[in-house]
């Protein structure tokens, strides 16, 4: 049988060709849906009124208002945090070749929610100026993402430990997680017990994960870190493809599998704590988006890490736009929505185990 030695190639760049249509294409989707989150919510606004604000002189006060101290900024958190907690979960599943692995399935979420609860309490780091959900002010938010860090980080040493043992299955790795999970909680809810009522409710209220309380300071924080670890993670897409064959072969390619895991997950642990500390528990982004992407695109990171990004910011804002406009005019707690929808993806992909 003759084979045309063009054949391969042109086969193969059309392939990459159709990968790339697809993370350019999920990219246009979140664009789309971030104007949507601008202009949806209990005050409607068109795109044409949001247009109307990059002139100058254009545009109402009170619409600019809305538009600049409270959806964009909402909306740019959703973006930022989606893409940071969906990119941390598709490294931690590919550094412990573990598809059931993420911030909140690990436990990491709980310990760096247990770490921001502890400076709630001690170090004062979190006051409540009012009555609503967005209203949470964390005035000393590095000394809030450094406790956050601290537990997100030694949790992640232990799941790193295990892994490392022969024999640690995925079932057991996520096992750990949900005792550790479980542990966290625990010690989140002592502190609520011995908290006055101001730390209680500042507690409380941060746990329930909300977008809005971002202000744009807190966002320039959360962007710069977050986005630096995301290209953290696009510079070692070699190094995760090889270990996804095996540490065997990684080895044999020339990667330091133990140091690529380690700063990989310390990593991913870093970036779910600096989230966590800023918007509360989001739970499921980071198991759910890099699933939805790898259906489509496969296990390829160079595609998978920047579809992963997008795929977690849209399904965000989507949870976001929900939250806003199911029960208008209030608006409810985006985990809830994320938590629905993770769980049932969680039990299918139990369910489905070994495939």
């Amino acid at each position: 049988m003759h084979i045309d030695n063009g054949t391969i190639p042109l086969s193969y760049s059309g392939y990459l060709r159709k990968k790339q249509w697809v993370v350019l294409g999920l990219f246009l989707v979140l664009l789309i849906c971030f104007i949507a989150a601008v202009g949806f919510g209990s005050v409607y606004i068109s795109p044409a009124e949001i247009l109307q604000l990059l002139l100058p002189g254009e545009g109402e006060r009170r619409i600019e208002l809305i538009i600049r101290q409270i959806r964009l900024p909402q909306a740019l958190t959703a973006v930022v945090a989606g893409a940071g907690l969906a990119c941390s979960g598709a490294v931690m599943q590919s550094v412990l070749r573990n598809p059931l692995a993420s911030p909140f399935t690990l436990g990491i979420s709980h310990a760096a929610a247990f770490g921001a609860a502890l400076s709630v309490m001690v170090f004062g780091s979190g006051v409540m100026a009012g009555s609503s959900a967005g209203a949470l002010n964390i005035p000393y938010s590095m000394v809030t993402v450094g406790a956050a860090f601290c537990f997100a980080t030694a949790t992640a040493c232990i799941i790193i430990f295990i892994a490392g043992r022969q024999g640690a299955s995925p079932q057991v790795l996520v096992l750990t997680g949900v005792a550790l999970g479980s542990l966290f909680t625990a010690g989140t809810m002592l502190l609520q017990f011995f908290a006055d009522d101001v730390q209680l409710a500042a507690m409380v209220f941060w746990t329930f994960g909300d977008l809005a309380r971002a202000d744009w300071t807190d966002l320039r924080i959360l962007g710069t870190a977050t986005l630096s670890i995301l290209v953290f993670f696009l510079a070692n897409t070699r190094a995760y493809d090889a270990m996804g064959m095996g540490d065997e072969t990684a080895h044999g390619l020339g990667v330091r599998v133990k140091q690529v895991r380690l700063a990989g997950m310390m990593a991913a642990s870093l970036a779910a704590a600096v989230i966590i500390s800023f918007v509360g528990i989001i739970s499921f982004i980071g198991l759910v988006a890099p699933h939805i992407v790898r259906r489509i695109l496969g296990e390829g990171h160079g595609f998978l890490l920047p579809a992963s990004m997008a795929a977690g910011g849209l399904v965000l804002l989507c949870a976001d736009i929900a939250a806003r406009l199911v029960l208008l005019p209030h608006v409810l707690p985006v985990s809830i929505f994320t938590s629905f929808l993770g769980a049932p993806v969680f039990i299918y992909l139990i369910v489905k185990g070994g495939r």
